[in-house]
């Protein structure tokens, strides 16, 4: 299996833009909007990050996308350039205070040439005289004359590049990389939830069964929640029960915020497949079912997801409680004998 630096570079320019946008938001946190331009009539603009409701008429920034097999050289981002300053002076935006050429491959000269902002605006203004680029060649005197006076009291320190290696590093950082890159392994995994001494709300359903078991096995000592602490197998099997929810409930948080949630929904099928049939079987009573579903649920062999190596033998035992929770397993049931 390729891995993404191998990936990335064969994606179409049109993939790759999406690709781009779905970095973008990771390198700042105030873009009101993040939005794809590319294609006919663009402008120069592929992805623009707006930093305020007036988007184009305000600051934002610009990011070229260059999905090209050679790397990006200053000629091809000199090209980007001129177009760019072509259409502020038209009016068509303002000049972006971030201008950033994204790239599989970039030459190891343009981020010298960047890093000197007052040697390439010097250069850039020098080439802007003798080019034969149509979108600069064919401007009447005027025009071209408001392009070359707008580069001039530009801040060429806008201009900056970032290669594959920068951009994945990021991308790994956002929702969108388990969907792009399933294969791809994840630096971190889910943070270990601790039960909290009161139960949560997700926990109401589940606790009312368990807590039919206790009534059902215990009926002398227990008939209502606070009882169960009274009676040291129950409470012991109660706080059992809650560490494995939680690390479940780990996953699920983890899958929703760093992959999707059609990972941990494929954890549920996957648990439930087997153990529904356990469940079916006939048992003394629910108090026999909940233990022999849940040692059979911490065997369960996992569909390959980028998940799957974070789902470890308690959270699978807790998944059974999270179907419980939507009444897709039943611990009590009658005719147990």
């Amino acid at each position: 299996m390729p891995s993404p630096k191998q990936l990335v570079p064969f994606y179409d320019p049109d993939e790759f833009e999406e690709f781009v946008k779905e970095w973008v938001p990771a390198l700042e946190g105030k873009y009101t909007l993040v939005e794809r331009h590319g294609g006919a009539g663009d402008h120069g603009i592929d992805v623009a990050g707006y930093l305020s409701p007036q988007r184009l008429e305000g600051e934002w920034h610009n990011y070229q996308c260059k999905r090209y097999a050679a790397a990006v050289t200053w000629a091809t981002a000199a090209q980007e350039i001129r177009k760019m300053f072509v259409a502020a002076a038209a009016g068509h935006f303002t000049v972006p205070s971030r201008y950033v050429f994204v790239a599989p491959k970039i030459s190891r000269s343009l981020p010298r040439l960047f890093a000197t902002p007052t040697g390439c605006r010097d250069k850039f203004l020098g080439e802007l005289v003798t080019t034969r680029d149509k979108v600069v060649a064919d401007l009447d005197a005027g025009h071209r004359q408001k392009v070359s006076d707008l580069a001039a009291v530009t801040d060429f320190a806008i201009f900056e590049c970032v290669d594959l290696d920068e951009m994945l590093a990021l991308h790994k950082t956002t929702a969108h990389w388990a969907g792009r890159f399933p294969f791809a392994p994840l630096d971190r995994g889910p943070e270990a939830l601790v039960p909290p001494a009161q139960h949560g709300e997700r926990e109401t359903r589940y606790v009312q069964h368990l807590l039919d078991v206790y009534r059902e096995r215990f009926p002398a000592a227990i008939s209502s929640l606070e009882q169960v602490a009274e009676v040291a197998d129950a409470d012991d099997h109660l706080k059992r029960q809650r560490e494995a929810f939680y690390a479940a409930e780990s996953l699920r948080v983890f899958a929703r915020d760093a992959t999707t949630p059609a990972y941990f929904d494929r954890v549920l099928e996957d648990v439930y497949d087997i153990v529904v049939e356990v469940a079916g079987r006939s048992y003394p009573d629910g108090w026999e079912r909940v233990g022999a579903v849940t040692s059979v649920a911490g065997t369960v062999q996992l569909t390959p997801t980028i998940l799957t190596p974070f789902v470890e033998t308690k959270a699978r035992k807790g998944v059974c409680h999270h179907l419980a929770n939507e009444d897709r397993l039943i611990w009590c049931r009658k005719g147990d004998t």
